[in-house]
């Protein structure tokens, strides 16, 4: 086998392993402490607890997504800068991973069961667009990064007044997303059309649809 075989081959099985612990509940652990740590452990009633459930459990396959995304633009990122800005970033994702996934445990929730699904349609979509050219995939992450802002800052709204915990998670979610936005965009990233806005979000919406549920 050639070395670029060799070299592929590697990160495939490196990609493989870390599809395995986003999808495995328990397998990942954050860097960071949890901002639900400090937050008031507000009692919920059964409505409110069911509303955050079924919020936290889309935060947590949009991050889900984002760690499928992430790896998919790296494979096929052209410049080494580029891929290592993707693969910080879904380092960094991982501790929103585990943040919600413990929210979602405290609630006596579970992820979404099409997580598997999910994450291999973003896995897809994030290869492409790095075979589209770095400018592209940049372009892909920042629109995709002011999506996810958005929606977080309407969840934030539809979140029940007392809980405090989810809140917290959900606030610096907010601010890492943005920074990530930015960094894509600093790096070059090209302003996607109008016609993939749109379909990004259309999808984004089906996708929060199912997920509140299931």
């Amino acid at each position: 086998m050639s070395t670029s075989n060799t070299g592929l081959a590697d990160t495939l099985i490196t990609h493989f392993d870390r599809a395995l612990r986003t999808l495995v509940p328990g397998s990942v652990t954050a860097a960071r402490q949890n901002p639900a740590t400090a937050a008031c452990n507000n009692q919920l009633d059964a409505r409110d607890s069911k509303q955050s459930a079924g919020l936290m459990r889309i935060n947590h396959t949009g991050e889900v997504c984002a760690q499928a995304l992430y790896q998919g633009q790296s494979l096929t990122a052209r410049l080494p800068e580029v891929r290592l800005s993707m693969e910080q970033a879904a380092a960094e994702e991982i501790d929103h991973l585990h943040w919600c996934e413990a929210r979602l445990e405290e609630l006596d929730s579970q992820p979404s069961i099409f997580n598997p699904l999910w994450y291999g349609m973003s896995y897809g979509l994030g290869a492409l667009a790095g075979l589209a050219g770095d400018k592209w995939s940049l372009g892909f992450v920042a629109e995709t990064e002011h999506q996810v802002c958005e929606h977080l800052n309407e969840h934030l709204h539809r979140l029940p007044e007392t809980d405090s915990k989810s809140k917290a998670i959900l606030e610096q979610m907010l601010i890492d997303e943005a920074k990530h936005a930015t960094m894509a965009e600093t790096a070059g990233a090209a302003d996607l059309p109008r016609a993939c806005k749109k379909s990004m979000r259309f999808m984004a919406g089906l996708m929060k649809q199912i997920v509140y549920r299931i």
